[in-house]
């Protein structure tokens, strides 16, 4: 890899994501879902000093699914993780790998400011990012 050349988390990730509102049930969040290639929903603020929190499409396998629960009586903010992690646009993706690992994250949401504006995940950063070291 040139140490010259940086890539950012904005070069790679995803800007077709799905936020959901926390009170909504596990059934209303999968078919609000509009970008089924995305394995997770960020789960949006309730108000401005609120944080953002994530359902992963594993979260619901586990908790609702393997425990035979009912995707109709399940909140989403009862199978959240919230807070999360949160990725700023400018980040090194080289950094954010770093962060993934340290922390044990698969994706983050990317935010610019106080707003989301995509999401990101070691697959894009390594089908994405490594291609343009090259």
């Amino acid at each position: 890899m040139d140490d010259n050349k940086v890539i950012r988390v904005r070069d790679v990730m995803k800007t077709k994501f799905d936020l959901v509102d926390g009170l909504a049930t596990v059934s209303e969040a999968l078919a609000e879902m509009r970008h089924v290639e995305n394995k997770s929903l960020i789960v949006d603020k309730r108000h401005e000093d609120d944080e953002f929190g994530m359902l992963l499409i594993s979260d619901i396998a586990r908790q609702v699914l393997a425990k035979d629960r009912s995707p109709d009586r399940v909140n989403v903010y009862e199978v959240m993780s919230k807070p999360v992690i949160t990725v700023d646009t400018e980040m090194d993706i080289r950094y954010c790998a770093r962060l993934f690992e340290r922390f044990n994250l698969s994706r983050s949401p990317v935010t610019k400011g106080s707003k989301v504006v995509g999401i990101v995940s070691f697959t894009d950063m390594v089908l994405k990012g490594m291609c343009d070291y090259n």
